[in-house]
């Protein structure tokens, strides 16, 4: 998260992450600032094969960065969850948001919204970073606390990241009971060959 404390605005993550692409799949506020030949098919409900200036549209962030940085046929505006209400709510209390709803891929769509955010930039990087260095210690605290019945229930309301961070945290501290234990050495089955024996046998029956 070095790069959100430094309010950085230029985000390259893995070429090959499945969730950077899910993240900047989503879609934010776009205005035409130019009459743009040939892209009709954005506004199906238009009928012209054209985009007129002023048009309004939701686009990916991908084709918006794309059109907004390099060509200047956009202008964008933030996405309702990273606007002035929805940052207040965070603000008020990170913890108790369920953040999964209000974005699945919250941080990492963040850090693609920087470059976009023009002089809100400052201030959604900060919003980021206190974000998650609020709800950072109760994840951690379930990751290592919580039964494995209620793993779920505990993450239904984390984004990709969260999630991640919590299931590290299980797998590590997973592992390190097995090295007090003296156990760590033991081969054992891993987790996915084990769920694809149980649906194997599923199917069976």
């Amino acid at each position: 998260m070095d790069c959100l404390a430094q309010h950085c605005t230029s985000y390259f993550p893995s070429y090959f992450s499945i969730d950077d692409i899910l993240a900047t799949n989503e879609k934010l506020p776009c205005k035409f600032e130019r009459t743009t030949c040939d892209v009709g098919y954005l506004d199906p409900s238009s009928g012209s094969k054209d985009v007129e200036t002023g048009s309004k549209l939701e686009l990916p962030c991908w084709l918006a960065r794309s059109l907004a940085s390099r060509r200047q046929i956009v202008s964008c505006r933030l996405p309702k969850t990273f606007r002035e209400k929805y940052r207040e709510i965070l603000k008020a209390d990170a913890v108790l948001v369920d953040l999964h709803t209000l974005s699945p891929h919250f941080y990492e769509f963040g850090q693609h919204l920087l470059p976009l955010a023009g002089t809100e930039a400052s201030t959604l990087g900060t919003l980021m970073v206190e974000t998650l260095r609020e709800r950072l210690r109760l994840i951690m605290d379930n990751s290592l606390n919580t039964p494995e019945d209620d793993a779920g229930k505990r993450q239904a309301k984390l984004d990709q990241l969260e999630r991640s961070l919590f299931l590290t945290g299980r797998r590590t501290f997973h592992d390190h009971q097995l090295w007090l234990s003296r156990r760590a050495h033991i081969v054992t089955t891993s987790h996915m060959v084990t769920q694809q024996n149980k649906r194997k046998f599923s199917e069976v029956s």
